[in-house]
């Protein structure tokens, strides 16, 4: 039921950078970025596979306790999206792995981004 959701970002290059490679092991990438004219001279951009799905802006109330999931294509792409994440400055929350407690099949990884969100890449599929 979600369209699309977005944060606030407190390090607007700092987070580009860090959403850049996370999105890029899923296949995703910036698609794209509202005039400042539009924003109230703030930088937002929007990630996604074929359209923007997730934004980032520059500013706001940033930080911890929102959680957001991306769905991964297979395992290999969500094990790709924690170390890729991790390298580009994101801080280990949960180990790429099986979570049968969700459901059998369930397999996720989690990374704090620089503002300290909880983001996650997960499969449902078997492999």
């Amino acid at each position: 039921m979600i369209d699309h959701t977005g944060i606030a970002v407190s390090d607007y290059a700092r987070s580009k950078s860090f959403y850049d490679a996370a999105f890029g092991a899923l296949g995703g990438s910036m698609l794209m970025q509202v005039p400042t004219e539009f924003t109230g001279g703030k930088q937002v951009v929007g990630y996604g596979r074929d359209k923007p799905v997730f934004w980032l802006r520059e500013g706001g109330e940033p930080g911890p306790g929102r959680h957001v999931a991306f769905t991964a294509q297979s395992r290999t792409d969500v094990d790709a999206f924690y170390k890729s994440a991790l390298a580009a400055g994101g801080a280990d929350n949960g180990a790429p792995g099986l979570r049968p407690h969700y459901h059998a099949d369930y397999y996720g990884a989690f990374v704090l981004d620089p503002d300290g969100n909880n983001i996650e890449a997960v499969c449902h599929r078997p492999e």
